[in-house]
């Protein structure tokens, strides 16, 4: 059996710069983007005060966001319920791009990491906003000054761990379900290799498919999108 799993290839090359290269993730990543865009636009065209339709149902998800951060992050935390959509429909879209045979976007780490990393900026400003910079190095002093190193890696493991729990996971299922598919050819070929087709491939994998490209996609992206909330409800109410 000969299988490759590689990361994302490489298409070619930002103004010839080898330094600057157009992965397969980053044309996977507009497209899922183009994908969201239009449907914003598809759902909320010809707006009326009335709603119906496919603007009832715009309106119902808008409202739903609203209602899951007030919950999760407290009252007057509207404001972050953009941040929290795009996150979602980001990570969710991105996720289930493998089931249109690309590369899922979130199964490269620089994705992921770079969500995380936007979530840890929010979480450090809204310490600092509510604690004064004084109170958020404080923080790392607490409950002893003794703690301060491992508050300071406790700090830092907040994004790595965020990216590397969706990254891991979708990475994951991708290698899982390519090494399944490649046993499967191999025991085809071998018992059934009068066929024309490899009939073992058929069946299996779409339950496979069911679960690590639907299921553990929309688990991802909510567990993602909720720790945000949690992380940056916590920094608010800190003080």
């Amino acid at each position: 059996m000969n299988v490759e799993i590689n990361g994302p290839k490489v298409l070619g090359y930002l103004f010839g710069n080898p330094n600057l290269p157009i992965t397969e993730t980053m044309r996977n990543a507009w497209i899922v983007m183009a994908v969201i865009l239009f449907l914003c636009i598809f759902l909320t065209h010809r707006m009326q005060k009335i709603p119906k339709g496919k603007q009832a149902l715009a309106e119902k998800a808008v409202v739903m966001i609203d209602n899951l951060v007030e919950n999760t992050m407290g009252k007057g935390c509207q404001a972050f319920s953009p941040y929290i959509a795009t996150l979602l429909m980001s990570s969710l879209f991105g996720s289930l791009a493998t089931l249109f045979w690309m590369r899922p976007v979130t199964a490269d780490l620089n994705t992921t990491l770079g969500w995380a990393l936007i979530t840890f900026a929010l979480i450090t400003f809204n310490k600092i906003k509510y604690n004064g910079i004084g109170g958020y190095l404080k923080g790392f002093l607490e409950p002893v000054f003794v703690m301060a190193p491992l508050n300071v890696l406790s700090e830092i493991a907040t994004p790595v761990s965020m990216s590397f729990r969706h990254f891991g996971n979708m990475a994951g299922g991708l290698v899982i379900s390519t090494l399944i598919m490649g046993a499967l050819q191999v025991l085809s070929k071998a018992v059934l290799g009068f066929l024309p087709v490899p009939l073992l491939q058929i069946g299996l994998p779409g339950v496979l498919s069911l679960y690590f490209d639907c299921f553990t996609a929309c688990m991802q992206a909510f567990i993602f999108s909720m720790l945000t909330m949690a992380y940056v409800g916590d920094a608010r109410g800190s003080s």
